[in-house]
């Protein structure tokens, strides 16, 4: 089983607090049982770190989906496909989703908590930021409703302008992307300071390192293209030092 399909069952008996263990328990006929911290509550001891990172995602594509007035079938796809939920799954996961979008909840409950969970980790938070444009790309265009709803969930996540503007600078293709953005830098300094950065974000974003801390195996292709647009600025910031 992939870790689409342990979604609902198999977070079933996990103290799951805030809007999230709402959603869960709302989908399983019951009450899980409320974390003691309070509204912004956690995923419990025993959740899984890939589960919790898999659940985010879902909850936040499925308000994304509305930012814009309207579900395309593109949106639908790009959730099921580039997030390599499998055939057999999409009905388990599908629940989570159409449960999140027609909720009158907003995002940013869900966004507070995903925050609190990971803020010793803000390059999974980063991460979360980089998926929710790729599925905003879905059907070619990421509207302004979109943009001001990723952004809004980046300030949430305590992320500042750089951080975010890296992010949807990785976006672009090799040839439009600007380097210095990329690496949260400025033409003005010196190679061995946008080297330190350099080093500093490929460590950050290391696909290994990003696996270890939650990030599951079926969305780590779209964290390489992030380690791949920052080695690309990084290349071509030294040329255009060099010359």
């Amino acid at each position: 089983m992939s870790i689409w399909g342990s979604l609902i069952g198999g977070m079933v008996g996990f103290s799951l607090g805030g809007p999230f263990g709402m959603l869960l328990g709302s989908l399983i006929g019951g009450k899980i049982s409320r974390a003691r911290s309070g509204a912004t509550g956690n995923f419990g001891t025993f959740a899984q770190p890939q589960q919790i990172f898999a659940l985010s995602l879902i909850v936040l594509s499925a308000k994304l989906s509305k930012a814009d007035g309207q579900v395309s079938k593109e949106e639908l796809v790009a959730v099921r496909d580039k997030l390599k939920i499998p055939e057999n799954e999409i009905d388990k996961v599908g629940k989570i989703f159409n449960k999140a979008k027609e909720e009158s909840t907003g995002y940013e409950p869900y966004a507070q908590q995903i925050a609190q969970i990971y803020r010793n980790n803000p390059n999974v938070l980063e991460e979360v930021i980089n998926i929710l444009f790729y599925i905003a790309e879905a059907d070619g265009n990421v509207s302004q409703s979109e943009l001001n709803m990723i952004q809004h969930i980046a300030q949430i996540f305590n992320l500042n302008q750089s951080q975010f503007n890296s992010i949807k600078e990785s976006r672009k293709s090799s040839d439009k992307l600007n380097p210095y953005i990329v690496l949260e830098s400025k033409p003005e300094e010196n190679l061995q300071t946008i080297r330190k950065k350099y080093l500093k974000l490929s460590k950050e974003h290391h696909p290994d390192v990003l696996m270890s801390k939650g990030v599951p195996q079926e969305v780590i292709e779209e964290s390489k293209k992030k380690m791949r647009a920052i080695n690309l600025a990084w290349d071509q910031i030294q040329q255009l030092k060099s010359n």
